[in-house]
């Protein structure tokens, strides 16, 4: 026992002198081996940016914070409960299956199960943060999400399909996860996505605060992609031979001339708005898109071929007109529109003039006008057909042109309270025959999106 005791001391007191004689050297190596380990964190994205040859480069007009990224950004790294495929159907993604309630006031959703965040943490229903009004959420267990309705609504799952992310920007089951994030006065200046999966390159996302200068970070090498649905930025590239250009249809969002129904020539009678719709020659929009004659885009189940289709008559339309502008004294007509329109809106202009209309252009800035003739702009589709918001007569914000209509109302209501496919399709298809016929907007078309991208 007095061995092992001397043995203990003999080594202490070693150590003790190694430590005294050593000690600037130990101390320097302990500050040296700690600034390396801060270094290897700090610079580990730079690293990977160096090493990974697989790497897109996308250009994004516009001003974007953490907490209103694009949809097409946040879907790359998260996921949302449900999926709206481009024609209207319904997919679970972080669901494994729903089933309505007391008659669609309240919603059950399966949540899979050993889901995880990007970070590593297990995912359970009680991080689901869908807020809406009058919606109660209730995670009842780890893996059971219930929705508690003030009121029924058949078509509450179409509202489910946001990605979910939790703060600052962590998705659930991505294939992409966020790296690097830079910022400047609180807007996300880049941001890059490492893959999850091998095989995936690295995409980085710049953001610039308008389309000159998203072509100009383009011609300066900065991205190597870009979107646009202007044909005048894409023709700008026709001529570069290191860039290929991809035009396909943009079937969100389709291009109309909203009649104000407030309005006493608008709004009198539709056959004014027929014979202005007739006196459009819309082959001359050909350049700008795919022609529209449906608020519900090609792509959807609910779409209806058959609905009525207005073609260019100038003659009998023009005949039409010059009756009104003999009757009245106040038939000079204006397109109110914003700036990215007003090409269309010469256009459109032109053509009226053509058959006799005194026709003006108000350029707009900022949010729809409260007052107005004829708005020419985009409308936003969903994916699905429900468009409760543009038409029915309770909707203020939305229905723009003051549209009043009882039996659209009736088949809109009918429409979001209705299970399944079958009977909304008939429903939509008779929605469209009205609507169309009644005519609170012509329908003009469905833009050309271009991606921009190096060959």
């Amino acid at each position: 026992m007095g061995s092992l005791i001397l043995k203990v001391r003999y080594i202490y007191w070693v150590f003790l002198a190694f430590i005294k004689k050593n000690l600037q050297l130990l101390i320097i190596s302990f500050l040296c081996s700690l600034l390396a380990v801060i270094s290897i964190i700090s610079f580990t994205p730079y690293v990977i940016d160096l090493l990974t040859s697989k790497k897109v480069v996308i250009g994004i007009a516009g001003k974007y914070t953490i907490d209103n990224l694009p949809e097409e950004v946040v879907s790359q790294f998260s996921n949302s409960l449900l999926h709206i495929s481009d024609s209207g159907e319904l997919i679970p993604l972080l669901a494994d299956s729903w089933e309505p309630l007391e008659g669609g006031s309240q919603y059950i959703f399966h949540i899979k199960k050993d889901l995880v965040w990007n970070d590593g943490k297990p995912f359970v229903a009680s991080d689901i943060n869908y807020t809406f009004k009058d919606v109660e959420v209730i995670a009842d267990n780890e893996y059971l999400l219930r929705f508690k309705l003030k009121k029924p609504l058949a078509i509450f799952p179409n509202f489910l399909t946001k990605p979910i992310v939790k703060y600052p920007l962590v998705g659930v089951a991505g294939v992409y996860k966020v790296g690097r994030v830079k910022t400047k006065a609180g807007h996300i200046t880049t941001l890059q996505l490492n893959p999850n999966q091998a095989g995936l390159p690295v995409i980085i996302y710049k953001f610039y605060d308008n389309d000159t200068k998203l072509v100009q970070a383009y011609k300066l090498g900065e991205i190597s992609q870009m979107s646009t649905t202007r044909s005048s930025i894409a023709e700008v590239f026709q001529s570069w031979n290191n860039t290929e250009i991809v035009t396909d249809n943009d079937y969100s969002r389709v291009i109309a001339l909203f009649f104000n129904f407030n309005d006493p020539l608008m709004g009198e009678d539709k056959d004014i708005r027929r014979a202005i719709a007739e006196s459009i020659d819309k082959s001359k929009f050909s350049s700008y898109g795919t022609d529209a004659y449906s608020p519900i885009s090609p792509q959807s189940w609910a779409h209806n071929p058959l609905i009525k289709r207005y073609t260019y008559n100038p003659s009998v339309s023009g005949q039409i007109l010059k009756n009104v502008s003999e009757a009245s004294d106040s038939a000079k007509l204006t397109i109110s529109t914003y700036y990215d329109q007003l090409a269309l809106a010469g256009d459109i202009k032109e053509d009226l003039q053509g058959v006799g209309l005194d026709v003006g252009i108000e350029v707009i800035s900022g949010s729809i006008p409260n007052t107005f003739q004829l708005f020419l702009a985009e409308m936003s589709l969903s994916k699905d057909p429900d468009q409760y918001f543009f038409w029915h007569s309770t909707q203020k914000s939305g229905n723009i042109t003051s549209y009043n209509n009882v039996r659209i109302d009736k088949l809109l209501e009918d429409g979001r309270n209705t299970y399944t496919t079958e009977s909304r399709k008939q429903i939509y298809d008779d929605f469209q025959k009205v609507l169309v016929d009644d005519m609170p907007a012509f329908f003009l078309y469905y833009p050309h999106r271009y991606t921009i991208m190096r060959k």
